[in-house]
């Protein structure tokens, strides 16, 4: 009796304290729902476990880099390819959890042997694998991860720059792990991305001098290390042989290539040339057009070039011309409108791309967050609210198309819809130009990075020029697309915003309040406005996969009814060429082909 009551005292103690009681660590996390794959897993399904490693691979790319740091703003769009990196692989840094590409959102552990979290998400807690070594051989600490968070908070750019403002307190516990409690601007994705935030070393990383731009080799925790830089030109990185995570199930069939170089190259079509002498061994195309005609050169013809064709199981994303809202003449959405519907993608599609596109209507097209065909049921419109007001009727029932043309790129009956939604916005057209009430005429520049966006910009601007509306391109060089667009410098820009199946805080430095002013985020249409931020809100307040789902679709309407951009056109395909001597995994995975997983198929 007396043990009992000694321990109940003991628990109303500990209650009074407000100490957390613990949780049970697991091995792996997901945004919605469990982890697909058990505590026992041994490898992700889409690698071959089995494979050899050893040889190289050269990728390249188009553009150029000036620092080996990609934490900084001042080197945000010119880092070295392989830093930090969703397409090559993360090769320096390794971050606390690993992301399945064959699951939504779910993450295993990597630093984190593994991690403790509560229902409400209320903290996360990370033990640190004891094996875990820097490749200098010096162990991963609690304090490494303390401190990476810290600087970042003091010297990082978005989006690591702003982890800390979600933190309430963040501590070491025991010997090896950090526990992370939010404070209540946190919502429930915010505990994976800690998760997956690379963590630098304490003891060689100058605090001092982490945000100017640098070329000195860093050292990180990684399965490469930075061999050889020719600044602008190459990178070229060596496997660790003594990587400490090669055996962990997470690693398991990834980092195959003792060696793997960066070429960098002006334009694309010197890569292609590149690629067809050889001297890059894997070349991803965008192009179908290209992708069907340009493939006869003799390496193809002789089976020294496959091609390959992926078909991923995502949403189509969103592609377009992009209205700078900062700029006041693209304030109003009517405006936006009409201007969107003057694009004849039927004229574009058939004259330059041979009818290979298929028009993209949503921002989760091909998957069940889409608003398409979809009529917002009782949830959504509990979610929306008074802001179902603002969303065009057949958006909300689901029927909405954009108006498909004669593809004579004068589609009278398109253009007369146009002419009457910039009538509404208070332009008409005088003596062959559109101006508004005070004699202004509607013209404005659209920036383009290279000849594809260059082609189609000229296409938009023949059509616009129908209404009397004036439209200059102009092409600009890597550098000064980099800087113009991450200080938002530009009327209209070409750019891509990626969807995923676990869309999260992406979507605040797309379309969020917070991001309109930050610069270099992706925020590249300026939008500011309480509705999207409040849709954006349920997206990561969302418990339920059917809250999550209704949440997204909301989002979905909301900014295809404001006109944001231009929708142009996707592909549901992934093309990718490589040499015949790298070889590939059978299995593809829900997020498509994942070259970290590839390998060299010379090594014995």
């Amino acid at each position: 009796m007396r043990a009992l009551f000694l321990g109940l005292i003991s628990l109303l103690a500990t209650l009074g304290t407000g100490v957390t009681a613990q949780a049970e660590p697991v091995h792996g996390i997901a945004m919605h729902g469990q982890p697909a794959l058990p505590a026992d897993f041994k490898n992700f399904p889409y690698v071959k476990p089995d494979v050899k490693k050893g040889g190289r691979v050269s990728y390249g790319v188009v553009g150029t880099f000036d620092s080996l740091n990609p934490f900084i703003l001042k080197s945000m769009r010119t880092t070295a390819r392989g830093m930090l990196d969703p397409e090559y692989g993360n090769l320096i840094y390794d971050s606390l959890m690993q992301r399945s590409r064959d699951e939504a959102f779910s993450l295993y552990g990597l630093l984190a042997e593994t991690v403790e979290w509560d229902d409400d998400r209320t903290f996360i807690q990370f033990n640190l694998n004891p094996k875990a070594k820097w490749a200098d051989g010096q162990p991963v600490t609690p304090e490494d991860v303390i401190f990476t968070f810290e600087l970042f908070r003091d010297k990082g750019r978005v989006p690591f720059s702003t982890r800390l403002a979600k933190v309430e307190k963040m501590e070491k516990v025991g010997d090896r792990s950090v526990r992370f409690t939010f404070n209540d601007q946190a919502d429930r994705e915010f505990p994976l991305l800690i998760a997956m935030t690379p963590i630098l070393p304490k003891h060689a990383t100058d605090a001092a001098t982490f945000d100017q731009t640098s070329l000195k080799f860093p050292l990180g925790s990684g399965p490469y290390r930075v061999a050889e830089v020719k600044p602008g030109e190459r990178i070229v990185y060596k496997r660790n042989p003594d990587y400490w995570a090669k055996d962990l199930p997470t690693k398991i069939g990834f980092d195959n290539y003792d060696e793997i170089s960066v070429e960098y190259f002006l334009q694309d079509n010197s890569l292609f040339e590149a690629f067809k002498k050889g001297e890059i061994d894997i070349y991803p195309e965008g192009s179908p057009t290209k992708w069907s005609r340009s493939y006869n050169f003799p390496a193809v013809l002789s089976g020294k070039v496959i091609k390959d064709t992926f078909t991923p199981k995502t949403p189509s994303g969103m592609l377009g011309f992009v209205f700078n809202t900062r700029r006041p003449m693209f304030e109003n959405p009517k405006l936006r409108q009409g201007l969107a519907l003057v694009f004849d993608f039927e004229w574009v599609n058939k004259n330059l791309f041979d009818n290979a596109y298929t028009r993209t209507q949503s921002f989760w097209q091909n998957s069940g967050l889409s608003y398409l065909g979809v009529a917002a049921d009782d949830r959504e419109l509990g979610i929306l609210g008074d802001i179902r007001n603002r969303i065009n009727p057949s958006v909300l029932d689901g029927s909405y198309r954009l108006p498909v043309t004669d593809a004579t790129g004068r589609d009278r009956n398109v253009l007369r819809e146009a002419v009457t939604l910039l009538r509404e916005a208070g332009y008409g057209i005088k003596d062959g130009k559109m101006i508004n009430d005070k004699g202004t005429p509607l013209s404005f520049e659209i920036m383009t990075q290279n000849e594809g966006q260059e082609k189609l910009a000229l296409a938009y601007q023949r059509f616009l020029a129908a209404l009397g509306i004036t439209a200059t391109v102009r092409t600009v060089d890597d550098s000064q697309y980099q800087q113009r667009s991450q200080s938002f410098d530009y009327d209209v820009i070409m750019k891509s915003f990626p969807s995923s199946l676990s869309p999260g805080i992406e979507q605040i430095s797309y379309w969020g309040s917070q991001s309109r002013d930050q610069q270099g985020s992706s925020n590249f249409a300026g939008v500011a406005d309480k509705d999207v931020d409040t849709l954006v809100s349920a997206i990561l307040r969302a418990v339920s996969v059917e809250d999550f789902t209704a949440a997204v679709r909301a989002h979905d309407r909301l900014l295809v009814s404001n006109f944001y951009l231009v929708p142009l056109y996707h592909v549901g395909s992934q093309w990718v060429a490589r040499e015949k001597h790298i070889g590939r995994p059978g299995v593809v995975p829900l997020y498509g082909y994942q070259l970290p997983a590839w390998w060299d198929e010379t090594v014995q």
